[in-house]
């Protein structure tokens, strides 16, 4: 029930492209047009570069948002915890903690330190359905950011912090009030499904 979601912190890591480079585009033409320039996008190697980012959030509202720099391994992910996700549940009111199953978040000193300093948490299965509504609340801020002017990656971090700190309780409660991923996992139990 949502009682018991709204009790719960989400966190998740994600990137953030100064272009927008993931996904496909869909143009609607005449038959043998598709090489007209019109018709055609031009691309960015890898996004033009990114950020890596760490957030939490719940049905309250967001926590903090942190920025990776580096490539990530379960060390500097208990730095983040540690030094991010304490405040952030403290912010919120809150007390639970929920995450996925990467390789980081699994290692035996993440879960020792998870162990030591949350109350519980909740993990789920590796290859699943990602039922973390953060996932739908980095959408919801790659949306944002997408109407901004954005050249370089200080622009970038920018426009993450105050569009970050932008995000309403009302966005982020919808995402765990309405649980359809659970639901539709449910469903399937546990089968393919179009999340």
């Amino acid at each position: 029930t949502f009682d018991f979601w709204k009790k719960v912190v989400f966190t998740d890591e994600s990137k953030f492209n100064i272009v927008k480079s993931h996904g496909k585009v869909t143009v609607w033409r005449q038959k043998n047009c598709e090489l007209d320039k019109k018709n055609l996008t031009a691309t960015v190697k890898h996004g033009g570069g990114g950020v890596m980012v760490w957030g939490c959030m719940s049905a309250s509202g967001v926590g903090e948002l942190c920025f990776i720099e580096g490539i990530m391994d379960h060390c500097s992910y208990i730095n983040i915890l540690k030094g991010h996700l304490a405040k952030s549940v403290e912010d919120m009111g809150l007390t639970g903690h929920t995450q996925d199953n990467d390789l980081k978040h699994t290692a035996h000193n993440t879960r020792l330190w998870l162990l030591y300093n949350t109350p519980k948490y909740m993990q789920t299965p590796p290859q699943s359905p990602d039922i973390n509504p953060i996932e739908n609340l980095w959408d919801v801020l790659d949306q944002k950011i997408r109407q901004r002017s954005i050249s370089n990656k200080n622009d970038l971090k920018t426009a993450l912090l105050e569009e970050w700190a932008n995000i309403s309780r009302t966005v982020t409660e919808n995402l765990v009030k309405k649980p359809r991923k659970i639901e539709e996992v449910i469903k399937r139990k546990g089968g393919p499904m179009k999340y």
